[in-house]
């Protein structure tokens, strides 16, 4: 009896697994992102724990045809090709652009919805700035990572425009209106769902380029891929696309000339109208590398020098903090002890966000402005409480020394307290240094095109992060090293000698 149930435990621990995988092949996790999402992914104005959007109703009918549940699995745009491949999900659904990129790497659905890249102008500006090459000089936002980012770096060696990256398809719109761009090129599906909502500019008519909306999954993931491909084909037929559309209010004459093309089986390419030089199956890893490391070496620098100044400023700041909250009164020490708990108890990004957007309509700082004051401010917290901490560390016998040979305390400060503090805060001020190193990579949400930035526009255009972040890490470590390096040093050459 008893070796009857050891075998029944066996059994039931063997097919445990089974069980769990045939309940995950009945979902069809799919990948978006609902940021800035519409009208393709967004949550529901009336609900916003439900999804809403025609790529969310898309992967309900094909995992309805499919025979399965679909699950939402949350990833920003510009990691949903990643995710994919590493198998977070079945599907990318949000918008997803059909490159010759995807379509090495990846394993794209057919295309099922055509769109056009148009450029969008403040409605005073309409008779100026018509096309890309009237936008000499001016700068132009996009999403970073989109073939409109593609068309505006060819602009810019072209043109001489600045182009502008943006991490979603919201804040471009706002700032054209705030006078910070003075164009946005996106597909008319975001350009027209933005003018509905933000009045006070206009789409000029004549389209940069076409393109087409496609699901990925994985390489290894191609027969789903086709078993999609002849559900998206029905849905062409039977007319539930176009339902889903009008119903979204996209649906134009640019879709049945497309699904004609997709239901005949004609092979289509990944856009029309330009000639884009991203990587793709024709480029060795080497070329496409070689091509982007100037941009790489360009946005490090702009790191090192936002990191340099951030941090100059967050020291001085740092400094007269620390020592109003050890030498200042109960009123000017309490607030600056607030000032310390939030900076330190709020995220960084949000401050970033409330300088640039938040505080727009009183004071329009620059990018690199609002990026350089947003890091000082919240690392001069940071700052602060090392330095008070060492200056309150200077033994108390030698003060009383000093005061006994009549020194008063602005003497004491700067020849006995100050220079043992520094010492004591070297350490700490470059791994402060450092860590600011990396966490300027969030300044790519107010536009500077830092290096973490610069580096996933190129992962996200050749559709892999192998190269893109061993150059990334080889320059931040090549930036980082030589500050560790000095700190070492002035460590030995300071430190006390011992008996």
């Amino acid at each position: 009896m008893r070796e009857g149930w050891r075998w029944a435990a066996a059994l039931a621990l063997f097919l445990a697994p089974c069980g769990a995988l045939a309940q995950e092949s009945q979902e069809l996790r799919w990948a978006g992102d609902p940021e800035g999402g519409a009208p393709f992914v967004e949550a529901s104005p009336a609900d916003p724990s439900q999804l809403v959007g025609f790529d969310v109703e898309i992967a309900d009918l094909i995992a309805r045809r499919l025979n399965r549940q679909p699950r939402f699995v949350f990833v920003t745009f510009t990691s949903i090709d990643q995710s994919i491949a590493r198998g977070d999900a079945d599907i990318g659904l949000s918008g997803i652009e059909d490159t010759p990129a995807r379509r090495s790497a990846l394993a794209p659905t057919v295309p099922y919805y055509a769109f056009r890249e148009v450029l969008a102008v403040r409605d005073a500006d309409a008779g100026r700035y018509r096309t890309l090459a009237d936008l000499g000089g001016r700068r132009v936002g996009t999403l970073g990572g989109t073939i409109a980012y593609e068309i505006l770096l060819r602009a810019e060696r072209d043109h001489g425009l600045t182009a502008v990256s943006y991490d979603d398809d919201v804040h471009p719109y706002s700032d054209l209106l705030l006078g910070r761009l003075d164009a946005v090129l996106l597909d008319n599906v975001l350009a027209e769902r933005r003018r509905q909502v933000v009045p006070g500019f206009l789409i000029q008519p004549d389209s940069v380029a076409t393109g087409h909306y496609v699901g990925v999954l994985s390489a290894a993931n191609a027969p789903l891929r086709d078993a999609i491909n002849e559900i998206l084909k029905d849905a062409m037929r039977d007319g539930s696309l176009e339902r889903i559309f009008r119903k979204w209010d996209v649906w134009n004459d640019d879709q049945p000339p497309l699904h004609a093309r997709v239901i005949a089986g004609d092979p289509l390419p990944p856009y029309s109208g330009l000639e884009l030089t991203s990587g793709s199956a024709r480029e060795s890893m080497g070329v496409v590398a070689r091509r982007y490391l100037p941009a790489l070496l360009r946005a490090s620098v702009v790191t090192l020098g936002l990191s340099v100044l951030a941090m100059g400023l967050a020291v001085m700041l740092g400094v007269l903090i620390a020592i109003g909250r050890v030498y200042g009164g109960r009123i000017l020490r309490a607030a600056l002890l607030v000032y310390v708990e939030v900076m330190r108890g709020t995220p960084v990004l949000l401050q970033l966000f409330v300088l640039y957007y938040g505080l727009a309509a009183a004071i329009k700082l620059p990018a690199f402005a609002a990026a350089l004051v947003g890091l000082a401010l919240n690392y001069a917290a940071y700052e602060s409480e090392i330095y008070r901490a060492a200056l309150e560390a200077v033994p108390r016998g030698q003060l009383e020394a000093g005061r006994v040979l009549g020194f008063g305390e602005r003497q004491l400060l700067m020849l006995v307290r100050a220079p043992q503090a520094f010492r004591f805060a070297l350490a700490p001020m470059t791994n402060d240094f450092v860590a600011l190193l990396k966490d300027s990579s969030l300044v790519s949400v107010l536009t500077v095109m830092e290096l973490t930035k610069q580096t996933q526009i190129f992962a996200t255009n050749i559709g892999s992060w192998v190269i893109p972040g061993l150059l990334c890490a080889a320059l931040y470590l090549a930036m980082s090293l030589p500050i560790a390096a000095l700190a070492r040093s002035l460590e030995q050459r300071w430190k006390a000698p011992t008996a």
